[in-house]
């Protein structure tokens, strides 16, 4: 591939940019969200940024997605422009094409130091000084999803944290930028194995597990389920981040991967979708533990009964 990737924005109001985001993750988990609207009310954020970003406007975001040469960015449009028109969604969309080193230096204005509990997800760019007893993840997103930075990847490692008790081996779906599985290698699991679709997301992961030390990870393509290794068994942990639609396809089948008690972190759920999704979890054999959310999005904590 050369690199050569067009960029598709959409504009929004941003009351209803969750809508927006929801459905523009049907078509890829790599989003770039500028919403500006409550960095002056933040103040981590209002320490953190730019004055030309608290300056901007508060009412309009933008949600941006990378379409990779290959594909054909006329057929995303249309199905945003069908799915918009479906419910109702005033937004306007733009196509412009753009470098993927270009790309990744965009991400730097909006990525800083993110502190999640007892870890805190720092860029790779930055200086960053730990304190005692603190995790500290580097990243560098890529052109990959996970940068701690959105709702769906937080609220994940804030209940993995709570839950992971070390020795672990750890199933990863659609690993995005490899962040869980670092995060899990580094609070004590034995080893992860993380799989995602997209062959790019999966070199990213690989470079960032590289650049970790962290020798415990394998990352490899898979369809969900489809290529994850079982030769050494069952596994004693899943995270999946990952939109609602696939989560509800995969439940069916996931359970035969976790061995009894094996909990199962689910995030990318849209709060309209939630009880779905727990429809979906408890007919195939999980119970439903704990939720956490943030703004629309919600993360469950599940376990094979």
């Amino acid at each position: 591939m050369s690199g050569l990737w067009t960029k598709l924005t959409v504009s929004c109001k941003t009351a209803v940019l969750d809508e927006v985001t929801a459905v523009m993750s049907m078509l890829d988990n790599g989003l770039m969200i500028e919403d500006y609207s409550d960095f002056s009310l933040n103040g981590m954020y209002g320490e953190l940024v730019d004055d030309e970003i608290l300056n901007a406007d508060r009412e309009t975001a933008r949600v941006s997605l990378f379409v990779p040469e290959e594909k054909s960015p006329a057929e995303y449009r249309a199905h945003l422009v069908d799915r918009f028109a479906a419910l109702g969604i005033d937004a306007e969309i733009s196509l412009s094409g753009v470098n993927e080193d270009d790309w990744a230096e965009s991400w730097k204005q909006y990525y800083k130091p993110v502190p999640l509990g007892k870890i805190t997800i720092v860029p790779a760019w930055e200086e960053y000084t730990a304190r005692e007893d603190e995790i500290v993840v580097r990243m560098d997103p890529g052109m990959a999803f996970g940068t701690g930075t959105h709702e769906t990847t937080r609220l994940v490692i804030l209940l993995m944290q709570d839950e992971l008790r070390g020795g672990e081996r750890v199933l990863d779906v659609g690993t995005g930028s490899g962040i869980l599985s670092i995060c899990a290698s580094k609070m004590g699991a034995k080893s992860c194995n993380a799989y995602d679709i997209d062959p790019v997301a999966v070199r990213v992961a690989r470079e960032n597990v590289a650049a970790g030390g962290c020798d415990n990870i394998t990352v490899g393509v898979s369809d969900l389920l489809a290529g994850v290794d079982l030769s050494g068994g069952k596994y004693d942990f899943c995270v999946a981040n990952i939109v609602s639609d696939i989560i509800i396809r995969m439940l069916p089948d996931i359970r035969r991967y976790l061995r009894d008690g094996a909990p199962l972190i689910l995030s990318g759920i849209i709060a309209d979708r939630e009880d779905e999704v727990i429809s979906a979890a408890l007919a195939a054999g999980f119970t439903v533990e704990r939720r956490l959310t943030e703004n629309d999005w919600v993360g469950l904590l599940c376990r094979v009964l």
